[in-house]
């Protein structure tokens, strides 16, 4: 069974937004199932929700949910008030 997801602030995904239109290749730092958070550099292609889930969609394909976001170029999730 998955965690039950928790909504992130509505500035960060605007950022998030702002990113994905941009269209540049960005460092994504994000939780992982082990101890250390991961590092992919990708293109945000999509923002969109699935059975009550948001995720940012990758140009290689892979997708990650936006509550195990941790920054997205160099802006700290965390540096924004909870919704």
């Amino acid at each position: 069974m998955s965690r039950p997801y928790q909504p992130i602030n509505c500035e960060f995904h605007d950022v998030l937004e702002a990113v994905a239109t941009g269209g540049r290749r960005v460092p994504i730092v994000h939780a992982t199932a082990g101890a250390a958070p991961a590092v992919v550099v990708a293109r945000i292609t999509d923002l969109g929700a699935r059975d009550a889930v948001e995720y940012m969609h990758l140009d290689d394909g892979s997708q990650i949910r936006l509550d195990d976001i941790v920054s997205v170029d160099g802006i700290d999730q965390q540096a924004f008030s909870p919704r």
